[in-house]
């Protein structure tokens, strides 16, 4: 009887993390929803844990953030530790970190770059690459954790791609984000800008970094396991569709509206992606 209820416990947890996940970001549910039912309940999980520590740097104006965080993560090593939380989105997250043998350093790094938020609003080359780092890129190598299952040599030939990937997303997150990072949150992450003054030509530099990682990502997108491809490339393409506009419109415009992609086209990328795979064109 009690294995039963842990057992729930243990299901319910997992559904708090889906239900984040489809209540905060429709893209990132959609490209889950691509992936092999058996790695679904991981991927809902870390984005799960992810979206909260977020919330609390970029939401919780009326209270102490960083007294939260350090809660946030004093109870997430806990959780790892012991194997057991009272809050289901940790539950759920270190069912993950454990299952997969996540590197307790993601995390680290992930955390540290949430922090970062709270105390830095510029940052220099270095330091840009350090947040990405641990904002955007850790997560990747977190599902990739997932993705590859044990399998240690997969997971090296696709740490790399898997790192480009979430610098792309990351970095067009900055784009997307200029208004509320920059306007209301005087956050600029991008060194060498001055978004008093955004030109062409700062737009155009931060462009071509974008696709290189673009390029390089997708090399190893190509060699997911079939239970992970499909998911990631919809997400690719989701992305890369949202990279198409922002670069379609002048600086001052981005800095004047948060672009997104509607719910019609992502689900055409979804219906028109998986056909494109199913018959070999993709």
């Amino acid at each position: 009887m009690a294995a039963n209820r842990i057992d729930l416990y243990n299901s319910t947890s997992l559904g708090c993390s889906k239900l984040t996940t489809k209540a905060y970001s429709t893209s990132f549910a959609i490209g889950v929803m691509a992936l092999d039912k058996s790695i679904r309940p991981a991927i809902y999980s870390i984005y799960g844990f992810v979206r909260f520590a977020d919330e609390i740097v970029d939401s919780f104006h009326s209270y102490n953030k960083q007294e939260l965080l350090n809660e946030f993560r004093a109870t997430t090593y806990k959780a790892i530790e012991k194997g057991i939380s009272t809050n289901p989105i940790l539950q759920s997250f270190q069912l993950t970190v454990n299952k997969y043998s996540i590197p307790t350093e993601l995390i680290d790094a992930f955390l540290h770059s949430m922090e970062q938020d709270l105390h830095k609003n510029a940052y220099s080359r270095n330091e840009l690459n350090e947040y990405i780092y641990g904002s955007a890129e850790v997560v990747g190598l977190m599902c990739l954790k997932v993705f590859c299952n044990g399998n240690s040599k997969q997971y090296q030939e696709l740490t790399t791609p898997a790192r480009r990937l979430g610098a792309a997303f990351q970095k067009i997150n900055f784009l997307r984000d200029l208004k509320d990072d920059y306007i209301d949150l005087g956050r600029v992450y991008f060194p060498n800008v001055n978004f008093a003054q955004f030109t062409k030509e700062d737009k155009q530099r931060i462009e071509d970094d974008i696709r290189l990682d673009f390029e390089e990502a997708y090399k190893g997108i190509k060699m997911l396991p079939k239970e992970a491809q499909l998911g990631v490339l919809i997400a690719y393409k989701y992305y890369l569709r949202l990279f198409k506009k922002i670069r379609r419109t002048n600086p001052q415009q981005v800095l004047q509206q948060r672009y997104r992609i509607s719910n019609v086209v992502k689900f055409w990328l979804l219906t028109t992606t998986a056909f494109k795979v199913k018959v070999g064109l993709s």
